[in-house]
């Protein structure tokens, strides 16, 4: 849409003002998300709804509406979806898609990565506390809008059948990453993910999803909430180590720069920790095995989206879903190096903890 068209969109939301100006935000993968702007002050998110990700809209808002009202306290930033002025959770335009409006947080910033232990514990405080504030909400009233999302057979699956249909130039290019993948197609978790506690997750807990204070190192909540829904804490757990205790980018060229951080992880863990009554004993026994499960279950997604050419992820440049899927392998390799490590530490920081 052009700017007149983006500023027509307004008039639709139960907005406090008008003519607010806008400005795009370009650092996430599946939305178009702009902000709108008040004497050149963030306000509030405008963004367009990917509906080729999420085709069923009104299951997608309302797992966020039956979500937020549990999300608020005077440790966590609450969130607000604006209603159009007839009363809907988002403007369906018809050709020019689906729109929603939500309350910006001021005085945020976001990190895609880190070195400094206190992030890391503030991280995991956050997915604790954004756990512990839903552990109450009622799980049959959200809908699972991406099934199979974190399902790593049916990864495999897609990716066996991408490779099977993928140019042979495709294949040429993504050979190291087909090695490494083809390392961990018979990878032994020890766990069955259906038996393991079933909770409200937010299923995408990277980093650069949680919002910090821009005057020192507090988390405030979790953003990007669209992939709520029932899942695995071992999910929310895995996903962060993945991205707060590799210190390098999601997209890393240089596999080298691939690092486990132990201390960062350690912070990581004892951020957890402050809610000791939180976890159950079996979630407590496989965390570590989330650390390798999800940066391999995101490594086979990138891997198949590059190999399929493209057409899942929003990339900048031709390769980059194939520099995601080496950096996110690379990392399950460093994290299942680490294993030993990891027990050692969840087991200290959270082994008597677990109910």
């Amino acid at each position: 849409m052009n700017g007149k068209q983006l500023d027509g969109l307004q008039e639709y939301f139960q907005l406090p003002g008008k003519d607010y100006g806008i400005r795009e935000l370009r650092q996430g993968l599946i939305h178009n998300t702009y902000l709108l702007l008040k004497h050149g002050v963030p306000e509030f998110i405008l963004q367009q709804i990917n509906t080729r990700v999420f085709p069923d809209v009104p299951a997608l808002m309302g797992n966020l509406c039956h979500a937020l009202p549990f999300l608020s306290a005077e440790d966590y930033q609450h969130i607000e979806v604006i209603k159009t002025k007839d009363g809907g959770l988002y403007l369906d335009t018809g050709e020019a898609g689906c729109w929603r409006v939500l309350t910006y947080v001021p005085g945020s910033i976001t990190h895609n990565t880190t070195s400094r232990p206190g992030i890391a514990r503030e991280a995991g405080r956050v997915i604790c506390r954004f756990h512990s504030l839903l552990k109450d909400a009622p799980g049959d009233e959200f809908i699972q809008v991406l099934p199979g999302f974190h399902d790593l057979e049916l990864r495999k699956r897609q990716f066996v059948n991408a490779l099977e249909n993928a140019s042979e130039v495709r294949k040429s290019q993504a050979r190291q990453a087909l090695s490494i993948a083809g390392k961990f197609m018979e990878y032994p978790f020890p766990f069955d993910m259906n038996t393991l506690p079933a909770r409200i997750c937010h299923n995408d807990t990277k980093l650069n999803n949680i919002l910090f204070s821009e005057k020192g190192e507090k988390a405030l909540c979790l953003i990007d909430l669209d992939t709520i829904m029932p899942g695995s804490f071992l999910y929310d757990f895995g996903d962060a180590v993945r991205t707060i205790v590799n210190t390098a980018p999601e997209d890393e060229r240089m596999l080298d720069k691939i690092k486990f951080s132990r201390l960062l992880f350690q912070a990581f863990v004892e951020g957890l920790a402050c809610e000791p009554e939180l976890l159950h004993e079996a979630e407590v026994k496989h965390l570590p095995y989330g650390a390798i499960y999800m940066p391999l279950l995101h490594g086979l997604r990138a891997l198949t989206d590059f190999l399929s050419g493209d057409i899942y992820y929003q990339v900048a440049y031709d390769m980059q879903n194939l520099d995601r899927s080496m950096s996110l392998l690379t990392f399950a390799l460093r994290a299942a190096g680490e294993l030993d490590y990891m027990r050692e530490v969840v087991e200290k920081k959270l082994g008597q903890s677990g109910n």
